[in-house]
């Protein structure tokens, strides 16, 4: 047996033995004062154990007391006329007071600012749960950020997050996220991307979301979790690094909103999205097209042995968008289409054929999903999910890709005790891909396979006491053509004051690899079919604070990778093997203050670092250190103006480039200005009429990366510079 397989299992067995060791429940007294916000005693008010029958009555001076509390309840939930519902976690001490407002009291938000900054997330686990509870290092985007500091991508949004970089690909994936420095695939193949909790694959290549990142309609997104590290256990191949779940809107009522956008150089974009209830159908629809002006520039290519040579570029940057959802009683059906068209280039090969162009990505999703309720402990979710993606490039390779897959789903709730969750269920997954070159008209393919897997999976949460609990899971999975795997997870969170978490966790996640990797047959490429699964082991511990006004979170994390699957080019023809192992570790932090209900601050922080097997530093092309930050004001009166700034500091040596600009150090500087007309002109409109402006790159940086996949000393094209826009939005 491996190393990582006893390490594995003796984890497991220390947790189980914790959790043995631990045979019966304490009972506590709790007890405190409720007041109001001017310091008065509250009578009257109903407090009660969250998932409990207790309940304690507040006397005249506001005093309430319960004599045998279990170590297993958490919350305590304040009720009474006239006032807002309030909430206080139970940690370690036995006096909790609280204060409570008047329900008359101008509301800013839909939710509280405490719950803005510790909100239920479902990712991690499948089901809902607090930011605090949840198994895994996670940052949660709100609705409120994204209102703030727009964005006209996903990428673009998913940059101002914690530990997330923005990166490139030579060719097949030009637009890539690279968490925590985690670039080492020339694709996304390490993360795996959600929308409502239904995965999104490309299943040719393994991982490729270019038309996602720079296409899906965000105006439709109520926010984004994004767990940072391994996430297989629940969610199979690709949960690598990281998962990134887009959750979108849900509204109760008929609506319909619409905006354009627009700058000087004829750059254009439109988003709308449109809500309709009739009795118990619920109709959700949403879409988006951008288009840039043509980015001129010039692009370099060597010309062995001793010489290089430019050519005129103009890269385009365009592509619809759209999403569709239907509700009904407990069934769900969601799609999305996403079409993207940028450049790519081929510098390796550019010598000897035209190895640059127009390449043109097309994704088309969907699900169909059904809950049913057992009892009031437990619940099964059935989903049928099909993903369907195409590429191809105007010139060499003159490559042109289909493929799909089909995945089944299910999933189980059950919570048998108060302090007791589980999540179990099976998946089956069907993949089939085809590549065919067609060059002055003659078409031969290079790949076309078929393979199928399954999969069970199960996780428990179990609450020790008040101040601990034990996380503990499996995946257990067969890919055709692979041995039998097993991935574990397993967590420790311990809740020592108010307010404060410490997680202690454990993952292993797999990439299968891919039908190209396995099969594909060309004079520049060769598969292997006695490819293994790509394995990382990741630890991580964090601590995290979340306030009324504030959140704060300090992580560190190393993740060991192994069976990398590489381009082997010791021989003729590159041929796809594990022959990569890597580590990377480093420590992130990221914090959100409200102030108040206008004015907030986010901030964050990557410190990164990386080696392989033989001792090499700095083996992916991103940067050690990486810093955002973010600053908002809303006011009342209807207008708001937000910053957000991204620095990314130097790479490695080994990234510079002797033709074309290198990858330098850089800030991405964004501003977003909106007038509310009718807040701002108090008019007596039922419509909504905002104008916007988004400045992009305010300080005006061209930015180049590396032209990653291919041999090093290379460099890309990425970001233009400044772009200003203006736009208006109509809300009906």
């Amino acid at each position: 047996m491996k190393k990582s397989s006893y390490l594995s299992i003796n984890i497991l067995v220390f947790y189980l033995f914790l959790a043995a060791s631990v045979n019966a429940q304490q009972l506590r007294i709790i007890e405190g004062n409720v007041r109001d916000e001017k310091g008065n005693p509250v009578k009257n008010v109903t407090v009660t154990l969250k998932g409990g029958t207790q309940t304690a009555i507040t006397d005249e001076n506001g005093y309430y007391r319960f004599d045998a509390v279990p170590d297993t309840f958490r919350t305590l939930v304040f009720t009474c006329d006239g006032k807002k519902t309030a909430s206080a976690s139970i940690g370690l001490y036995d006096k909790i007071d609280v204060i409570m407002a008047d329900a008359q009291a101008e509301v800013t938000y839909d939710i509280s600012l405490e719950d803005l900054l510790n909100m239920s997330v479902t990712t991690v686990s499948k089901s809902s749960e607090k930011m605090a509870d949840a198994p895994g290092i996670i940052s949660v985007v709100t609705r409120d950020e994204i209102a703030r500091f727009g964005g006209t991508t996903l990428k673009e949004i998913l940059e101002r997050v914690s530990g997330l970089i923005g990166s490139t690909v030579y060719m097949t994936d030009r637009s890539t996220i690279a968490p925590r420095g985690d670039q080492l695939q020339p694709s996304s193949s390490h993360v795996l991307l959600l929308i409502n909790g239904r995965p999104v694959r490309e299943i040719l290549e393994c991982g490729i979301k270019s038309e996602m990142y720079e296409s899906f309609p965000v105006n439709i997104i109520d926010k984004i979790e994004i767990i940072r590290g391994p996430g297989s256990v629940l969610y199979g191949s690709t949960a690598f690094s990281a998962v990134i779940n887009v959750i979108t809107e849900q509204k109760d009522k008929t609506a319909l909103s619409v905006s354009g956008m627009t700058d000087i150089t004829g750059s254009f974009g439109t988003f709308a999205k449109a809500n309709l209830k009739i009795g118990k159908v619920n109709v959700i629809a949403a879409g988006r097209y951008f288009q840039k002006s043509d980015w001129k520039t010039e692009w370099a290519y060597a010309l062995p042995p001793d010489r290089d040579t430019s050519v005129s570029l103009s890269i385009p940057d365009k592509g619809p968008g759209a999403y569709f959802e239907v509700n009904y009683r407990n069934f769900r059906f969601i799609s999305s289409f996403n079409e993207w068209e940028t450049h790519y280039s081929v510098s390796d090969y550019a010598f000897l054929f035209p190895a640059y162009g127009t390449a043109k990505w097309k994704k088309t999703f969907g699900d169909l999903g059904y809950r049913l309720k057992l009892s009031d402990n437990w619940e099964m979710d059935f989903n049928a999910t099909y993903t369907r993606s195409k590429f191809n490039v105007s010139s060499w390779p003159f490559t042109n890709r289909d493929s799909y897959e089909m995945q089944g789903e299910w999933a189980n709730f059950l919570r048998p005790t108060e302090n007791i969750k589980l999540v179990f269920g099976g998946l089956f997954n069907y993949n089939d891909g085809n590549e065919f070159i067609n060059e002055s008209g003659e078409k031969y393919t290079i790949t076309d396979d078929y393979r199928s897997s399954y999969a069970g999976y199960l996780q428990i949460d179990y609450a020790l006491i008040s101040w601990m609990k034990i996380i503990a899971g499996l995946q257990a999975n067969k890919v055709e053509g692979l041995d039998f795997d097993f991935n574990p997870r397993a967590g420790l969170i311990l809740y020592p004051i108010e307010n404060i978490n410490i997680k202690l966790l454990y993952s292993q996640a797999f990439r299968a690899p891919s039908i190209n990797e396995l099969g594909i047959n060309y004079f520049a490429m060769q598969g292997n079919p006695n490819l293994k699964p790509e394995k990382v082991n990741t630890f991580d511990m964090g601590i995290n604070y979340a306030g009324e006004k504030i959140y704060a979170s300090l992580s560190g994390f190393n993740s060991k990778m192994t069976n990398i699957i590489y381009q082997d080019r010791s021989d003729t023809v590159p041929t796809y093997n594990n022959i990569g192992e890597a580590t990377i570790q480093g420590v992130e932090f990221e914090t959100k203050y409200y102030f108040n209900k206008n004015l907030f601050l986010m901030a964050s922080m990557l410190y990164q670092t990386s080696k392989d097997k033989e001792g090499e530093k700095n083996v992916t092309p991103i940067a050690n250190i990486g810093l955002k930050g973010g600053i908002s004001y809303k006011s009342e009166k209807g207008f708001s103006v937000s910053l957000f700034d991204i620095y990314q500091g130097k790479m490695d040596d080994k990234f510079r480039t002797t033709i074309n600009p290198s990858p330098k150090p850089y800030n991405v500087l964004n501003l977003r200005l909106d007038l509310n007309i009718v807040s701002l002109f108090r008019l007596n409109l039922k419509q909504g009429i905002s104008l916007f402006s988004e400045v992009k790159n305010l300080l005006n940086n061209e930015i180049w990366l590396p032209e990653w996949g291919l041999t090093l000393g290379k460099s890309m094209p990425v970001n233009r510079g400044r772009e200003i826009y203006f736009g208006l939005k109509f809300d009906f």
